[in-house]
C-alpha cells in the first residue's frame, strides 16, 4: 500500500468493483476520515453505496484514470503526488 509508512497515517485499500480483491465495505466507510477515489464512477458508486455511512468522512476524487497496474510505478508516483498534500 503506497501510504501504509507515512507517519501518522492509518489507511486502507479497497475496490468499489465485486470482482475488488479487498471490497469496499461499510465498515471501512464509517472508519475512513478521507476517502480518495481515482475516477468519478468510483465516487459515483460509493456515494449511492455507502452514502449512509459517510456521516463525516471527506471523499476527494483524484482525477486518475483507472488503467493502471498495481502499484505500477507511474500510479505510485501520481497517487503521491495528489494525495500526499492531503496528509500533511
Amino acid at each position: 500500500m503506497v501510504f501504509a509508512d507515512w507517519p501518522g497515517v492509518e489507511c486502507a485499500s479497497a475496490g468499489t468493483n465485486r470482482g475488488a480483491d479487498t471490497p469496499l465495505s461499510p465498515e471501512l466507510v464509517e472508519w475512513a476520515e478521507l476517502i480518495f477515489c481515482m475516477e468519478k464512477q468510483h465516487q459515483r458508486k460509493l456515494l449511492s453505496s455507502f452514502r449512509s455511512q459517510l456521516k463525516a468522512a471527506r471523499v476527494i476524487c483524484l482525477g486518475i484514470p483507472d488503467d493502471y497496474r498495481f502499484m505500477q510505478p507511474e500510479l505510485v508516483a501520481v497517487l503521491q503526488k495528489k494525495v500526499g498534500p492531503y496528509l500533511r
